[in-house]
């Protein structure tokens, strides 16, 4: 439905209209319209957000049902970004999520291992706090060396491909599956041979508009045919979300407030998410400046104080009622580049306003995630969704590092740094990143002022 109440009151590069002030409130079909489009790709990347149902059954022993509860309001909750004024496409913190179980994996299951959880994401949740509160986090953006932003890219996208091509990975579970749905997606999302097939071909142009939704389902659906996926059990009627049972077994309110102790010891986790969040912060920060750069008929404005304010929230709610491994991260790079790939190739008339694309794809995935035969005939291709997200995660961190960096002096910092942060963590590669930055890029020797 492309028809809502504002439609064409935006003045060109004017801001899309909003209520309440700062708050910048925008409600659907009054301030943004329904896209189809990114509502069934967000309704078939549902499988996305399912993937970690695995990771959270296995580390925190608690139900599949409990743990599709715990993402189905994870996933409405995303929807606070684009209703208040923040135009990131959030996600969780995906690189950490290795980290994070490794981290867990220390303490004995049960209460203590959810109160070590609980601990971490209350951090996380106060870090975005603090730096939001004080205004510091667009002065952290804007001060941290290209040099770094690019090494914190790289790792990003190191860690990300890594992770799904290593011994015992998606990818050695689903070859077929993931290497074809890889190569359909990239084409269709960065080639340059589609650029002109969009231009050509009208039934190309329409089917480009689902980014890897499209991709995915032909994966997934191959996959079924030669065995390598599982063919799924169809149940019907809406998802049960146990609720009260999701809180007595996650909820800081019923398993206690963790030990000081616990918090000293997730606080060097806590700061490497960040780090590794803030990678996220930087691709949504490119990726919608080139977005703004290519539509001129619309200003939409990043805000990292705003982006940290809602990101904290969600944290501080989650640790207080049900702890959630993933955590609540700024940005899903993947979902960031499917949006504002679509909005980019859009003209006003096939697109009025950013909003309406931005919101459509969560309010997809989330509705998705209720219905019950969608969610069992997608569960067999969890993996699958979960892999093509990452290495998308991968392929756009990496392109971006080096669109930054302007000489070789940089190139090689930011090559160094990520390839520490992959393999040794967020820390590491930090402090590496400094170092080398201070050392060869910051003339700690100035020129003599005598030499012409």
């Amino acid at each position: 439905m492309a028809w809502y109440v504002l439609k064409g009151y935006r003045k060109p590069g004017d801001e899309q209209p909003y209520l309440g002030g700062g708050l910048k409130i925008r409600l659907p079909f009054i301030h943004y319209p329904f896209e189809f489009p990114d509502f069934l790709q967000g309704a078939i990347l549902c499988v996305v957000p399912m993937g970690v149902t695995a990771a959270m059954t296995e580390v925190l022993g608690i139900p599949f049902e409990v743990a599709l509860a715990m993402v189905i309001i994870n996933n409405f909750m995303y929807l606070l970004h684009t209703h208040f004024g923040d135009p990131a496409i959030a996600g969780w913190i995906t690189p950490a999520i290795p980290l994070i179980i490794g981290f867990l994996m220390g303490f004995d299951p049960g209460p203590e291992r959810i109160q070590a959880m609980i601990a971490l994401q209350m951090l996380v949740g106060f870090i975005f706090l603090f730096l939001a509160v004080t205004g510091l986090a667009k002065k952290v953006v804007n001060a941290i060396p290209t040099s770094m932003k690019a090494g914190i890219l790289l790792g990003a996208a190191f860690a990300s491909i890594k992770g799904e091509f290593i011994v015992g990975g998606r990818v050695e579970a689903f070859p077929v599956s993931i290497i074809l749905g890889l190569f359909i997606s990239f084409f269709m999302l960065f080639s340059n041979s589609t650029v002109e097939l969009r231009k050509r071909y009208n039934f190309f142009r329409y089917l480009a508009q689902f980014g890897i939704a499209i991709p995915f389902f032909l994966a997934y659906v191959i996959g079924i045919a030669i065995g390598e996926v599982a063919v799924p059990e169809i149940t019907w009627g809406f998802t049960v979300l146990p609720v009260v049972e999701m809180v007595s077994t996650l909820s800081v309110f019923n398993v206690g407030f963790p030990a000081w102790s616990t918090f000293a010891a997730a606080v060097p986790l806590a700061i490497s998410a960040y780090i590794i969040a803030f990678g996220d912060v930087l691709v949504a920060s490119g990726l919608l400046k080139a977005s703004d750069e290519k539509r001129k008929d619309e200003k939409v404005i990043w805000e990292a104080n705003r982006n940290h304010y809602i990101t904290s929230f969600r944290n501080l709610i989650e640790a207080f009622f049900f702890t959630y491994l993933p955590m609540a991260g700024p940005q899903w790079a993947g979902g960031q580049a499917l949006v504002t790939n679509r909005y980019m190739n859009a003209t006003r008339k096939e697109q009025d306003t950013y909003w309406g694309g931005a919101t459509s794809i969560f309010w997809g995935m989330s509705i998705a995630l209720l219905i019950g035969p969608l969610v069992s005939f997608f569960r067999p291709g969890l993996a699958i969704g979960l892999s093509l997200t990452l290495l998308l995660q991968g392929f756009l961190c990496g392109y971006l590092a080096m669109s930054m960096v302007t000489n070789n002096l940089q190139r090689g910092i930011a090559v160094v740094m990520g390839a520490i942060l992959a393999v040794q963590g967020a820390a590491w590669g930090l402090a590496i990143g400094l170092g080398l930055y201070i050392l060869l890029e910051s003339q700690l020797v100035k020129p003599n002022k005598d030499e012409v």
